[in-house]
């Protein structure tokens, strides 16, 4: 494995789009392509999806740039016809079914490709894309295990080679409150970083009921926010952003990862309601990592890091000593704000390449749930490095992605969740009776 990046670099790394609009005027980087036209295609065309592609034609608006969409695939027919009405695309553009994504790589002109169907596909579609030679954006996160986001990490390695940008719907790197603070914490404004805590406690953003004789892959596509083989649960789909902000600010990924969690109202799917994890950054940093969907509870959805001369509190507010930092502009909207600088990215031949950075902020969201469901400690060695000889590094999550194009998907039992440690360990003579459940991770 490659020697990681110091914290300089991999800041440096992070905030090269924040620099380009922190010396330009407000949502227009510098050089921006004023009077041109991108050609765009959709593989996903769920509310991620069409709302990623009305970011990135008012990201095109904001700096002068014609958007114009060339192509749409998606498994589902009646999301087709929603977007195709929506945008005005010509039906004969639009691709239908598990490999619409194949049939419109294979056709579309189009010079970027937006991927947002459910995180389970997006290996499959990222290798795609990069192999067809197209600029990316992918919403987060990446994958659902460990071999998923490592060919995320082999495909940003092939868009390098080829030139490509690659841009993930990590948006906070691409806001200015979180640039500014992150170029303040990089020339010390806080000194080291001792710990901190993480958080999305929310409640569930929605539940599909299954519709009477619907198959296994529809269901399972329909309902993929609340299955973890889709979405890695939501310490994966969903804190994932509170979990990138503390590796891109303490400019490295975690050692380790020991957590719980469990499930008590949920219903369909087979995800906790929540998780707690410590996450071992080595060097005495710990973050807690925190995240809930339960509705009628206290929310928070916020990072918080303390330094030896300051702290990063909720709201984007840094405390600590006076540190000087160029001035960060942009759009209001960091959903917008981030095609903008993939757009600008692709015009200035200058590609900006998130792929790695994603993955590994997907890789810790990962290592939190196979810990608090197995109850045991993972290291990030176990998901990485084949000479740790870890069963974890070739755990693939099933069904897997090129089983939907098989059509041989066999959707897991709704409510059965993982249990973490050993059934039939209870000391008290049967007064206790474990829960039902099967292993995952």
């Amino acid at each position: 494995m490659k020697a990681a990046l110091s914290r300089r670099d991999f800041i440096k790394n992070s905030a090269v789009a924040g620099a380009a609009i922190g010396a330009s005027s407000f949502g227009i980087a510098t050089g921006a392509p004023a009077g041109k036209t991108i050609k765009v295609a959709v593989i996903g065309c769920g509310g991620r999806g069409t709302g990623a592609l009305q970011n990135c034609i008012d990201a095109g608006k904001a700096i002068g740039v014609d958007v114009q969409l060339v192509g749409l695939a998606d498994a589902f027919q009646d999301r087709i016809d929603s977007a195709v009405q929506k945008f005005g695309l010509d039906p004969k553009k639009a691709f239908v079914g598990w490999d619409g994504y194949k049939k419109l790589l294979e056709s579309t002109e189009a010079e970027l490709v937006l991927t947002a169907a459910p995180p389970g596909f997006r290996p499959v579609h990222v290798e795609a894309i990069i192999g067809a030679g197209k600029h990316l954006f992918v919403e987060k996160p990446v994958g659902v295990d460990a071999p998923g986001c490592r060919r995320i990490i082999a495909a940003g390695e092939k868009a390098k080679e080829k030139g490509l940008s690659i841009v993930a719907g990590t948006q906070r790197r691409h806001q200015t409150v979180y640039l500014e603070n992150a170029a303040k914490v990089e020339k010390g404004a806080i000194g080291k970083i001792l710990g901190g805590v993480v958080q999305w406690n929310g409640q569930i953003p929605w539940i599909y009921k299954r519709k009477q004789g619907e198959g296994d892959a529809d269901y399972m596509a329909r309902n993929w926010l609340n299955f973890t083989e889709l979405s890695g649960d939501h310490i994966v789909e969903q804190h994932l952003h509170n979990l990138d902000v503390a590796l891109w600010f303490l400019g490295r990924h975690p050692e380790s990862a020991l957590g719980f969690g469990g499930r008590h109202r949920r219903y369909t799917g087979n995800q906790y309601d929540f998780f707690s994890v410590d996450y071992d950054f080595g060097d005495g940093v710990h973050i807690h990592s925190q995240c809930r969907q339960i509705a009628g509870c206290a929310n928070a959805v916020t990072e918080f890091f303390r330094g030896t001369d300051g702290e990063v509190i909720p709201g984007g507010k840094l405390s600590g000593k006076d540190v000087s930092v160029p001035e960060f502009k942009g759009h209001e909207n960091p959903y917008v704000q981030e095609h903008i600088d993939l757009i600008n990215s692709i015009f200035d031949k200058k590609p900006i390449n998130e792929a790695k950075n994603v993955a590994e902020s997907t890789l810790t969201a990962i290592m939190g749930r196979i810990s608090a469901y197995t109850g045991q400690k993972v290291r990030w060695v176990d998901l990485m490095e084949p000479a740790a000889k870890s069963p974890l590094y070739d755990m693939v999550l099933s069904p897997a992605p090129e089983d939907f194009e098989k059509g041989a998907v066999k959707a897991p039992a709704d409510d059965v969740i993982a249990i973490p440690g050993k059934e039939g360990d209870i000391r008290d003579k049967g007064e206790a009776k474990p829960q039902k459940g099967k292993k995952k991770s």
